[in-house]
């Protein structure tokens, strides 16, 4: 069984991260202020608060390496903030948007952050030596909605967004001075920044939280018809599967290991899926559920090459899940409301994930710890 703690932080929270040590927690109480909370003792203190923005914080990322919290806003503006000190000191970073900024990450060597906004436009965002500041490179043009969601490859040069157009696009940002050539990718090697690798017309609507696996080889996003979309062999002609389920649609995703995701969203419970051997995903269920006996089921699966950049063609049937599990308790688990977050908190040497925290709209931050569960072994 897995083991949860949850702590009530807020009346709602937009956004959460965790320090490199995870003894402190920085989360926005849906305002334009942002929280930092440590652990002493038996108890969790509130110790900072970040004044800076004017409209609601949107995307908070605190980089494991550098010690250093970038967040973004409504007011379309972002911040870096240094410790010095017992105080963070913010760094204006100038975005060029002209609507709000969404979601933010830290690249994998933490040399650049990505900013998805509201103005269909994704900021690539550096540290200029010589002017000792923050600048910004934009990828314009290509997305036709607001951009939901980035997540890096840990090639530090791809980077996947999900849009409200429901695309998935994967993009080089390869900025010269910045990064090298040498990134052990083919798709990487020769694209100039803000080139479009990709783009995956599967989802039939908004497209949310975008991320790969721990050896980049997988993508997964989900789309707001509660559907969740796994990509393999990215490139100029991946293979796509599609798993849609009966309950709300998910908002976030995050890998656990290679062939195992959990996916948190609008039934304010983390859901399990899972790849089987021949390497067909499918809904396994939600964590702390017994698994019923195996019946007919609600959960399809559907798997299909996406050719010429994404585009399917001839989409078909090719496996359905034989697992049903016990009538949905939704909405009544640890959270009580969506869930728009989930970060990993303990890694393996493999990459694979033995704790995670989740955040949510009723203004808790839930860990949960999964290594000793058996549902996380395969």
């Amino acid at each position: 069984m897995t083991t949860v703690e949850a702590h009530q932080f807020a009346q709602c929270i937009t956004c959460h991260a965790w320090s490199p040590d995870q003894t402190m927690v920085a989360f926005c109480p849906n305002s334009t202020e942002v929280h930092i909370y440590r652990f002493s003792v038996d108890k969790w203190e509130k110790i900072h608060v970040l004044q800076k923005h004017d409209q609601i914080v949107s995307g908070i990322d605190w980089s494991v390496r550098s010690n250093k919290i970038v967040t973004v806003s409504h007011d379309r503006n972002s911040y870096v903030w240094n410790q010095e000190g017992s105080e963070w000191v913010p760094t204006l970073v100038i975005l060029r948007l002209n609507r709000a900024a969404l979601c933010v990450q830290w690249s994998p060597k933490e040399n650049k952050f990505a900013v998805g906004s509201g103005a269909k436009t994704v900021c690539i965002c550096y540290y200029e030596q010589e002017n000792n500041w923050w600048v910004s490179k934009l990828i314009r043009k290509r997305h036709s909605s607001s951009v939901t969601g980035v997540a890096w490859h840990p090639n530090n040069i791809l980077l996947a967004t999900t849009s409200t157009d429901g695309k998935c696009r994967i993009f080089s940002t390869f900025i010269k001075g910045v990064d090298s050539r040498d990134s052990g990718t083919s798709l990487a090697s020769d694209a100039k920044f803000g080139e479009q690798i990709v783009q995956l017309d599967l989802c039939s609507s908004w497209a949310f939280g975008v991320k790969w696996s721990p050896s980049g080889n997988t993508l997964a996003y989900v789309g707001h018809n509660s559907t969740i979309y796994f990509i393999e062999d990215v490139g100029p002609a991946p293979s796509a599967q599609s798993v849609a389920f009966r309950d709300l649609p998910l908002r976030d995703v995050m890998f656990v290991s290679e062939r195992m995701v959990i996916g948190v969203g609008f039934d304010c419970n983390p859901m399990i899926f899972a790849a089987d051997e021949s390497g067909l995903w499918s809904y396994v269920k939600y964590v702390n559920e017994r698994k019923a006996a195996a019946s007919s089921s609600k959960y399809g699966s559907q798997f299909s090459e996406a050719f010429g950049f994404g585009k399917l063609y001839g989409q078909s049937k090719y496996g359905v899940n034989t697992d049903t599990v016990e009538p949905s308790k939704s909405r009544g688990g640890v959270h009580h409301n969506c869930i728009n977050c989930i970060i990993p908190l303990k890694k393996a040497e493999d990459g694979s994930v033995k704790k995670f925290s989740t955040s949510g709209l009723d203004g808790k931050v839930a860990i949960w710890d999964i290594e000793s569960d058996a549902d996380f072994s395969f």
